[in-house]
């Protein structure tokens, strides 16, 4: 390593700690909003950094902002649920019917948000994934299957599946009937 990448390496490590304060909150709230329990946030938010602090020892170091930090969280993340759902298949463990949602009375929008948040939290961990990669991220279909290793088409698929596994696991939180939906989703009988 030559003294231009050891300077360009010091700047990296001191940007990240320039950041730290700035941008903890930040990844902190982009992986609780998405996985809605503290203590796996928490955890996450600490590999996030420690990953960072790695990729500022590399040559060249990547460029140290709150953005690339969000998209590491969003790696850590993915990783997360990968491990979940390797680990439930190797339990052989079959989701059952999410338990209904306890609610303090409120406004009946942040409800609404708040049951969207544990309906998604009860789903299998790629539909899981899937949906808050496209829908909460925002990222076209074909980031989604880059970043779950799925061609286009089998993204497609999954998100399909995901969406109707939320549909019913919602309709049934809510304590309403999920019916049977025919082709398009229209409701039958």
């Amino acid at each position: 390593m030559g003294e231009a990448d050891t300077a360009a390496g010091g700047d990296a490590r001191a940007a990240l700690l320039a950041a730290y304060d700035a941008a903890l909150p930040e990844v902190y709230g982009y992986l609780l909003a998405r996985c809605g329990r503290r203590e796996v946030a928490e955890e996450l938010t600490s590999e996030t950094f420690l990953a960072a602090a790695d990729a500022v020892r590399r040559t060249p170091p990547p460029r140290v902002a709150v953005p690339w930090l969000i998209g590491v969280a969003r790696h850590k993340l993915v990783d997360h649920w990968r491990r979940e759902a390797r680990e439930l298949r190797n339990l052989h463990a079959v989701a059952g019917e999410p338990e209904p949602a306890e609610v303090a009375p409120g406004d009946p929008e942040h409800l609404d948000a708040l049951r969207s948040q544990q309906t998604l939290a009860a789903l299998a961990p790629q539909h899981r994934l899937a949906l808050t990669l496209r829908y909460v991220d925002d990222l076209p279909v074909a980031r989604v299957a880059e970043l779950l290793g799925r061609t286009p088409g089998a993204t497609e698929a999954l998100l399909t599946r995901a969406k109707q596994a939320f549909r019913a696991a919602y309709c049934t939180a809510s304590g309403a009937a999920p019916g049977e939906t025919g082709k398009g989703g229209e409701r039958r009988g």
